[in-house]
């Protein structure tokens, strides 16, 4: 069968990919966390989210000797000019290593820089970009990339116990319900890293 490394140490990343890559890519087998324990570390250094996603899928990929598949996403709220954007997962400048604190603090700070910004003035993105990094030996590595954007605001307080992130404070557009708050079909079904993930699919099926 088939393998692909997931580059990253976010276990609901893991579960996420997981599962929208067994609907869209069934015959390929699924690398984490598990598989390689002693993972490193990857800086994400880059100044974009393309740049983060290429970034972390070629390390892994050159730790692993196999292909290797990374995502880098963020919030764009437009009140904040874009902010968090790829500072996202660090916005509330959290150091520890308890990832659901760490939401908990990201979505204070995003709270509280939009206490006085009123309904309908609360417009956000969440983006994501998928990126392939596939190691050739006798020549140039095979890289791919897409895009994902969902459309949405931000909501007055956090709703709902699904997701991760700043899931349970994003309602998507044409829903009255926070990603939080939406069944883990739902989410693949409408979330930008679902939409980018199912771009990506035909191109791992076509290329691995």
């Amino acid at each position: 069968m088939r393998k692909i490394v997931l580059a990253t140490k976010n276990t609901d990343k893991i579960t996420e990919f997981k599962r929208l890559l067994d609907e869209h890519a069934k015959d390929i087998a699924v690398l984490g966390l598990n598989d390689f324990p002693d993972m490193p570390d990857v800086v994400e250094s880059g100044k974009s989210l393309s740049e983060n996603a290429r970034l972390k899928a070629k390390e892994i990929s050159d730790f692993t000797h196999l292909p290797a598949l990374a995502d880098d996403s963020g919030l764009f709220i437009d009140a904040l000019n874009g902010d968090p954007g790829i500072y996202s997962a660090r916005w509330g400048g959290y150091l520890g290593e308890d990832s659901s604190q760490r939401d908990l603090v990201n979505i204070n700070k995003v709270l509280e820089q939009l206490k006085t910004v009123a309904k309908g003035k609360r417009g956000a993105q969440f983006k994501a970009v998928v990126a392939l990094y596939k190691p050739n030996p006798t020549g140039p590595a095979m890289q791919k990339e897409f895009e994902g954007i969902l459309p949405g605001e931000i909501v007055f307080e956090p709703i709902g116990n699904s997701g991760f992130g700043y899931d349970p404070i994003f309602m998507p557009s044409g829903f009255n319900q926070s990603l939080a708050e939406l069944s883990p079909r739902v989410k693949d079904e409408v979330s930008h890293r679902g939409i980018a993930l199912r771009m990506m699919a035909p191109f791992l099926l076509a290329n691995l």
